[in-house]
């Protein structure tokens, strides 16, 4: 299944096809998963549009090119083609916004193109490894299971309350440890 492309000058494209549970438009670029971890999250930094820097977003459509620099003029470098996807706005200019992905990638994608809806996907620096993560029936570790989470896969946030998040994986809706998603900062509180 094709996921993403990479572009690399006007000769060369490189597929990149992984098999997450939920299809995602993730890229393996080195691991440059740490990085994309290690953001500090919501500081005192306001942007141009008022809104907070960084914060999280996600893709709005399944088709989306990520350019090297803010404008159709600049060549594409990414092109995404999962809906959903959460993205982090590291950066703004006009209508432009400067996005990290869970791997690290950096680019500019149009503001058109980006939903204010919160999504995020579990564990991704643990894709590939032999783990699963417990979707739980309340915000607390002792729960009961309400189904196994593969790494890597894209869930929709109802809500965090710093130390949890509600999420909607594949129709199933469970809690997951905070410290285990990348789409909301540590301690962060979201309601929908």
């Amino acid at each position: 299944m094709r996921r993403g492309t990479k572009v690399s000058g006007l000769v060369s494209i490189r597929t990149v096809v992984l098999g997450a549970l939920l299809g995602l438009a993730l890229f393996p670029v080195g691991d440059r998963h740490a990085a994309a971890q290690g953001a500090a999250g919501p500081s005192a930094s306001v942007g141009p549009s008022g809104l907070p820097l960084p914060r999280f977003v996600s893709l709005k459509s399944g088709k989306v090119n990520s350019r090297i620099g803010p404008g159709v003029n600049y060549p594409v470098d990414w092109l995404y083609l999962k809906p959903g996807l959460p993205m982090e706005i590291i950066q703004e200019y006009d209508n432009w916004r400067r996005v990290r992905d869970a791997d690290g990638a950096e680019g500019w994608i149009n503001q058109s193109l980006l939903s204010g809806k919160r999504t995020a996907i579990a564990a991704p620096w643990q894709r590939g490894k032999d783990a699963t993560i417990d979707l739980v029936a309340e915000p607390r570790r002792e729960a009961r299971k309400v189904a196994v989470i593969e790494p890597g896969v894209v869930g929709t946030i109802k809500e965090c309350n710093g130390e949890w998040c509600q999420m909607i994986f594949s129709g199933h809706t469970g809690w997951i440890s905070q410290t285990l998603v990348w789409g909301a900062y540590p301690g962060e509180t979201i309601k929908d």
